[in-house]
């Protein structure tokens, strides 16, 4: 693979990233309407923004890190991009909370391809002193694709959230609000097909001549040195501080994320009156250009770091962009004026934003290369299951059930991100010295 074959492939990762972030974020702008027309819960809702979208997108990651180990990669995340687009126009069709439940469930399963693939291609064409920025570089689709999503809902919410039915060609009655999910759906299938275009890194081995002249084809080195689950499951097992800590610290700092991203804009309608679309506006452009400047410093800050020989580089990335959100996260909701809220939201998105190419690097590190669409896969499923349970509907479950008024939303939404980032800190700590030992044992044995 040459540099500009590796960097194309970076970008159309990243441009899948874009696409299912926006399939996986545009309901945190539908909160309101959705609550209208089903008659539901903050607690149902967020159950659809987190643990309905994340039971799939995490356990299907196991089996689909085994396929990344030893299969071709660019097709399987061409499977998964067809298959998210497509459930979430499926979500557009919901005629229940029940219906709409099942369609996010499709939307993590098609989602689940992505990261485990991701990490694997990347990681077998960067340096380790280069990683930082190219898994970064990947990772600026998540805020890329979130404030797209934000900034989409935003504008059309505001021509959509309206009582009533509207009738579709073939499809019959559906709520305005869900016209969203057809025209966030459909650019998917698009990048179906441009990740059909990525080489597979992997290159099989040439052909050779048995005795007798007879020649036949050696199989391909991925299905020669791909790693069982229980070979994978044993290396987890030798290596359980680096990587458990690193998962659960991560899976912390994520909840957070989760929790403020999904509850923002119904945070400043609730506590400051803002409109859905001024609320939306402010998530989407902090989130689209904040975000990405947050998320490279972290990639960048990996790499500087590692080439002054610190080992542990991803970690302290993680643990300084958990500091700078237990205090910023925990500060803005308290805030007696939006405008200064709003201002404190641009530290918030950079420091949310800073650890995530270095979380991915260091999952890269921490596994053999045989064992990367595995590791990453079981790496994700604590991080997904954890955030994706705890992040929404902690905030939730604070409003409804300790605070028991939804004006105290800023309240659940401080508490809860004071207390993840405490915990994100302390794991990503313990973490380090097993970090450093893992990953030296690795390259010595290269």
């Amino acid at each position: 693979m040459t540099p500009a074959q590796a960097w194309y492939a970076v970008a159309i990762l990243t441009i899948a990233n874009v696409s299912g972030f926006v399939d996986r974020q545009i309901l945190s702008l539908l909160v309101e309407p959705i609550k209208r027309d089903l008659r539901v819960t903050d607690t149902q809702v967020s159950l659809l923004m987190g643990l309905g979208f994340v039971v799939f997108y995490s356990l299907l990651g196991l089996p689909i890190g085994r396929w990344v180990d030893r299969g071709h990669r660019p097709r399987i995340v061409a499977l998964g991009a067809a298959v998210w687009s497509v459930m979430t126009m499926v979500t557009g069709t919901a005629r229940s909370y029940g219906h709409l439940f099942l369609a996010r469930i499709g939307v993590g399963a098609g989602e689940a391809t992505l990261g485990p693939a991701a990490v694997s291609i990347i990681a077998d064409q960067f340096p380790r002193n280069r990683l930082g920025v190219a898994m970064s570089t990947y990772m600026m689709g998540t805020f890329l694709g979130s404030g797209v999503a934000y900034a989409l809902g935003a504008y059309v919410v505001g021509r959509v959230d309206k009582p009533g039915l509207v009738l579709l060609p073939l499809i019959g009655a559906v709520y305005p609000w869900q016209l969203v999910f057809f025209f966030v759906g459909l650019p998917g299938l698009v990048v179906a097909l441009l990740a059909l275009t990525m080489r597979e890194p992997r290159v099989a081995h040439p052909r050779v001549a048995h005795p007798g002249g007879a020649h036949s084809q050696s199989p391909p080195a991925h299905e020669t040195a791909h790693a069982s689950f229980s070979e994978v499951m044993e290396y987890l097992r030798a290596n359980a501080r680096t990587v458990g800590a690193l998962s659960l610290g991560f899976a912390c700092s994520a909840s957070v994320n989760y929790g403020v991203g999904a509850w923002l804009a119904t945070f400043l309608i609730r506590t400051h009156a803002w409109t859905a679309q001024e609320a939306g506006t402010l998530q989407g452009v902090l989130t689209f250009m904040i975000g990405p400047l947050g998320v490279m410093l972290g990639g960048r800050l990996t790499d500087a770091w590692a080439k002054r020989g610190h080992t542990d580089a991803s970690l302290r990335v993680g643990m300084l962009g958990a500091l700078g959100m237990l205090i910023f996260a925990g500060l803005y909701p308290l805030m007696p004026s939006s405008m200064v809220a709003a201002a404190m939201l641009v530290p918030v998105n950079i420091f949310a934003a800073m650890p995530w190419g270095a979380a991915n690097a260091a999952i890269a590190e921490a596994m053999p290369e045989r064992m990367r669409g595995q590791g990453s896969a079981m790496y994700q499923l604590v991080v997904n299951l954890l955030s994706g349970a705890l992040g929404p509907t902690a905030v939730a479950l604070l409003t409804d059930h300790v605070f028991r008024d939804p004006l105290a939303l800023r309240y659940s939404l401080a508490l809860s991100s004071v207390v993840g980032m405490t915990l994100a800190i302390a794991l990503l700590a313990w973490a380090r010295p097993a970090f450093r030992t893992t990953v030296q044992r690795l390259r010595d044995g290269e």
